[in-house]
C-alpha cells in the first residue's frame, strides 16, 4: 500500500488556514498516487485546543472544514483528526478522533481511547473515551487506527503508562494487516528514542507494519517535533521523516503477508542528534512559532553580555534572522567593562543592532525620590531589583512603541530558586530559556559555536553573574550549578524524594537550602511568560503546583511515630 504521511505545522483556532494545508496534503498525495494518506491527530482544530472546547461554535466550524475536506477526497483515502461531539448522550460532550474520508464524503469515524491527563495534557477534561474499537477499511484492507496515547499502553514499554485498557490489543483481536497511529506528541529531551522504542516494541508484538504519523511546530510553550516513522512488519524502519520542520513523504509500505516491494534496503536509521542539538532546534522552531502564530514580526532582548541573554539572541537570529531582532545593552556603574565589550561583539557577531541605554540616570532618580522614606536603611536586594525594574521599564517602552516582543532570557535553574526579579528580568512575552537549565545552556552554546565563534568565548568562559552591586557573582547566593541541577533535575522533573535525592548523592545541606527556595518561588514563576517546554517537566501548565502549600520535603526524613505513640 503507498501511504503519505504529512507531518503539518498548524495552528491552535487556525480552522481556515489549518483546513489549507489539510487541502494541499490531499492534492499533493492524491497526484503522487498514494492510496492512504495520514494527518496528524487533531490536525484540524490545532492542538492542544484546551478551553476552546468549551466552544460548541468552535466544533462545529471544525466539522465543517472536515466536510469540505472529505469532499475534496476523491481516488484517495485520507485519516484526518478532529473533534466531534460524543454521540452517545452519556459522559462528557467531545471526543478526540479520527475520521476515514473517501469518495468524496466522511466514511467512518473512530475516537480516541487513553486519554492523557499528566504533564501539558488535560484531555479527560473535554473527551470521552472510546468504548469501541472497529477496524476501518481501505482499499479491501484492514487496519487498526490509534490516536497518540493509544499505543502507550503496553506492559513493559520503556516509557509505560498506568493504563489497565490496551486499546490496541482489541483492535489485533480483529486481525488488522496495518496499524497506524495519527499523534500529536510533544517534543523533549529524550523522546525521540523512547517514541522510536515504543513504536519498535508494538511492532514486535503484532508483527505488522506500522505508520505513525506526529505533529510539528510549536503552540504556546508546547513544542512538536515531527519525526514521523514507517517500520514494516519485521521491525525496520523504512522511513523517518524530518525533525522540528514540516515534511511530506510517500512509502509503499507491504502489509501482512504480502513481500516487501524490490528496491535497496533502506539506510539505517541516522542516530538522534545529540542533547544540545535537539535542544537548539526545538527552541528555534519554538521562537518561529511563537511570532508567527501570535503576530509579532521582531523581537528585543536586553544584551547584559552574559551567557544567558546572548544564547536567546543566537536563537533568535537563526529563528528570525538578524533584521528581526533588536539588542539593547543597558549598563549599570556595577556592569565590568568586559559585559559591554561582550555584547557589543556578540551584537557584531549576529549583524543585529545594539541600543545602548545606561540605566545610572534612572537609578539616582529612583533613589532620590525614595532617599526620606528609606533613609537609615542599608542598601539591599531592593536596589539590586530596582535596577531589574528599571531594565524591564526600558524593554517594555520599546516594545510599545515599535511593537516588538520582549524575549525574557532567565533560565530554568534562576526560575526554580527564584534567582529573578518580578517585573524586571522576567518581563517579557516568551521565555525562551524559562526550561532550559544552565548547565544545559553553556552546552548549548558551545554547540552553537562548534564552528566558529558566535557567542564571544570571554561570555563562557567568566563567572556568572548579575552584576547588581560591586564583585557580584551567581555564587554568592546559589550553590554551583554543577550541584544545582540535578537537584533541580530530580525534585521539580521526576518528583524525587529527600531520600531519593540523598541516594543519589545530593548532599543535605545543600538540599535544605535549595528546596524551600523552589517551593517558595511558584508565586514569582506564576506571573512570568509562557515557557518553551523541551524537559518533560517544565514550568507553566506542565508543573500544577500550589502558590499556597507548606508540605515539608523534609518530612520523610523524620522517624514516623509508632502507632502506639499516636494520641
Amino acid at each position: 500500500m503507498r501511504i503519505a504521511c504529512a507531518q503539518l505545522d498548524t495552528t491552535v483556532g487556525d480552522l481556515a488556514g489549518n483546513e489549507r494545508l489539510v487541502q494541499a496534503a490531499v492534492a499533493r498525495a492524491t497526484s503522487e498516487g498514494a492510496d492512504l494518506l495520514l494527518l496528524p491527530e487533531m490536525v484540524l482544530p490545532g492542538y492542544p485546543p484546551q478551553d476552546l472546547l468549551e466552544r460548541d461554535d468552535f466544533v462545529h466550524d471544525n466539522l465543517a472544514a472536515l466536510d469540505r475536506v472529505a469532499s475534496h477526497c476523491t481516488g484517495i483515502s485520507a485519516l484526518v483528526g478532529h473533534v466531534d461531539f460524543n454521540r452517545s448522550g452519556q459522559g462528557r460532550r467531545l471526543v478526540n478522533c479520527v475520521s476515514l474520508c473517501a469518495a468524496g464524503r466522511r466514511q467512518a469515524t473512530v475516537a480516541k481511547t487513553l486519554l492523557p491527563t499528566y504533564d501539558v495534557f488535560d484531555e479527560a477534561r473535554f473527551f470521552e473515551p472510546a468504548v469501541s474499537h472497529p477496524l476501518l477499511t481501505v482499499g479491501g484492507r484492514r487496519i487498526a487506527v490509534t490516536i497518540c496515547e493509544d499505543l502507550w499502553a503496553l506492559h513493559g514499554l520503556p516509557e509505560h503508562r498506568p493504563y489497565a485498557h490496551d486499546p490496541l490489543a482489541e483492535l489485533l483481536a480483529q486481525g488488522p494487516e496495518l496499524i497506524v497511529n495519527l499523534s500529536a506528541s510533544p517534543f523533549s529531551l529524550g523522546k525521540l528514542q523512547q517514541r522510536l522504542a515504543v513504536v519498535a516494541a508494538q511492532v514486535g508484538r503484532a508483527g505488522l507494519p506500522l505508520v505513525y504519523c506526529n505533529a510539528v511546530g510549536a503552540n504556546d510553550g508546547v513544542i512538536f517535533d515531527g519525526s514521523s516513522l514507517v517500520l514494516d512488519g519485521g521491525g525496520q524502519v523504512l522511513r523517518q521523516l524530518a525533525s522540528f520542520a514540516p515534511d511530506f513523504a510517500i512509502v509503499e509500505v507491504p502489509l501482512a503477508g504480502e513481500p516487501a516491494p524490490p528496491h535497496h534496503a533502506p539506510p539505517a536509521p541516522a542516530p538522534p542528534p545529540p542533547e544540545e542539538e535537539q535542544a537548539y532546534r526545538a527552541l528555534v522552531l519554538g521562537i518561529a512559532d511563537f511570532l508567527a502564530k501570535t503576530g509579532f514580526h521582531q523581537v528585543v532582548i536586553g544584551l547584559s553580555g552574559g551567557l544567558d541573554s546572548a544564547l536567546v539572541a543566537t536563537l533568535a537570529v537563526d529563528a528570525l534572522g538578524p533584521a528581526r531582532v533588536l539588542g539593547v545593552a543597558m549598563p549599570s556603574p556595577f556592569s565590568s567593562p568586559g559585559s559591554l565589550i561582550d555584547a557589543r561583539a556578540l551584537a557584531h557577531n549576529l549583524g543585529i543592532p545594539l541600543w545602548e541605554l545606561p540605566i545610572e540616570p534612572a537609578m539616582q532618580a529612583y533613589e532620590q525620590q525614595l532617599a526620606a522614606h528609606f533613609a537609615g536603611m542599608p542598601s539591599d536586594v531592593t536596589e539590586e531589583n530596582l535596577q531589574a525594574r528599571i531594565r524591564g521599564n526600558l524593554l517594555m517602552a520599546i516594545s510599545n512603541k515599535l511593537g516588538h516582543l520582549v524575549l525574557s532570557t532567565g533560565n530554568k535553574s534562576e526560575l526554580a530558586v527564584g534567582y529573578c526579579t518580578l517585573y524586571g528580568d522576567m518581563c517579557g512575552g516568551l521565555a525562551v530559556l524559562g526550561d532550559v537549565p544552565k548547565t544545559l545552556a553553556y552546552r548549548i552554546a558551545r554547540w552553537i559555536n562548534r564552528d566558529g565563534e558566535r557567542i564571544p568565548v570571554s561570555t563562557l568562559t567568566k563567572p556568572p553573574s548579575a552584576e547588581l552591586r560591586p564583585g557580584q557573582v551567581d555564587q554568592d547566593s546559589l550553590p554551583p550549578y554543577e550541584e544545582l541541577d540535578p537537584i533541580l533535575r530530580g525534585y521539580v522533573e521526576e518528583g524525587r524524594s529527600v531520600p531519593e535525592l540523598l541516594a543519589q548523592g545530593c548532599r543535605l545541606e545543600t538540599l535544605r537550602r535549595v528546596l524551600p527556595l523552589i517551593d517558595r518561588q511558584e508565586f514569582k514563576r506564576r506571573q512570568g511568560a509562557p515557557v518553551l517546554r523541551i524537559s518533560s517537566r517544565a514550568f507553566g501548565t506542565g508543573r500544577r503546583y500550589p502558590v499556597v502549600q507548606k508540605y515539608d520535603p523534609f518530612q520523610s526524613l523524620v522517624t514516623a511515630p509508632r502507632p502506639e505513640d499516636l494520641p
